[in-house]
């Protein structure tokens, strides 16, 4: 199983980035995936997820209106359009996936939630 994102770096704030988190080694449709993300000392977050079944979507309500995320089924890839980037964006974001079989809004947001698989992470930092 693999997971593996790109994408990151260094941008002004008010510019945009695109991450892509490529995946192998299991079922990708029938996986909820998407984006965490962690700045050293603090919490790690859930940023976005996309629904395996449905498509249905969550954001963090810091990223709504600013990011989108959309896979591509046929790829094995999910992305994340990040647009009017801020300082507080700055973090390592990593891409994550899980087969439970409802919607991930239900819980990409808790606070430590256990996932099935994790990508190595990309540093996204945003200067002002």
């Amino acid at each position: 199983v693999q997971l593996v994102e790109s994408g990151g770096g260094l941008v002004q704030a008010g510019g945009s980035l695109r991450l892509s988190c490529a995946a192998s080694g299991f079922t990708f449709d029938d996986t909820n995936i998407g984006w965490f993300r962690q700045v050293p000392g603090k919490e790690r977050e859930g940023v976005s997820c996309i629904s395996s079944s449905d498509g249905s979507s969550y954001y963090t309500d810091s990223v709504k209106g600013r990011f989108t995320i959309s896979r591509d089924n046929a790829e094995n890839t999910v992305y994340l359009q990040m647009n009017s980037l801020k300082p507080e964006d700055t973090a390592v974001y990593y891409c994550a996936a899980d087969s439970r079989p409802f919607s991930c809004s239900d819980y990409w947001g808790w606070v430590q939630v256990q996932l099935d698989y994790w990508g190595q992470g990309t540093q996204v930092t945003v200067s002002s």
